[in-house]
């Protein structure tokens, strides 16, 4: 069984940014695309992701506009701005410069450093 993981500050505005990055999608299936691809450890809440993608539009990160789903329902479809792309790759390398460091930490032998 897989534990769920709180995702910390900022996270998860970086997370669905690079879900839209790769092709409009509604909230539901950014949700699904976000579990699914983290197996079960990043599981995002609408009380969550609703005000996520409501403040990344308001900042002019993403744009939307209503069409039907693959249900045939209507729902708001999310892409990215040219704002929201060079956001995506600032933040993606900012991760990725935090994640090498803490590996570094982590690798550190209680007798000093590998």
């Amino acid at each position: 069984m897989t534990a769920k993981s709180d995702l910390p500050q900022g996270t998860l505005d970086l997370l669905i940014l690079k879900v839209i990055a790769l092709g409009p999608v509604h909230g539901y299936a950014i949700a699904q695309r976000l579990q699914q691809v983290s197996r079960d450890v990043v599981q995002v809440p609408q009380g969550s992701l609703y005000p996520a993608l409501h403040r990344l539009e308001n900042r002019g990160l993403l744009a939307a506009d209503w069409r039907e789903t693959e249900s045939g329902r209507e729902a708001k479809f999310y892409h990215l701005t040219r704002k929201g792309r060079a956001q995506l790759e600032t933040e993606t390398a900012s991760w990725g410069r935090l994640a090498e460091a803490v590996g570094l930490i982590l690798s550190l032998s209680e007798g000093g450093a590998e």
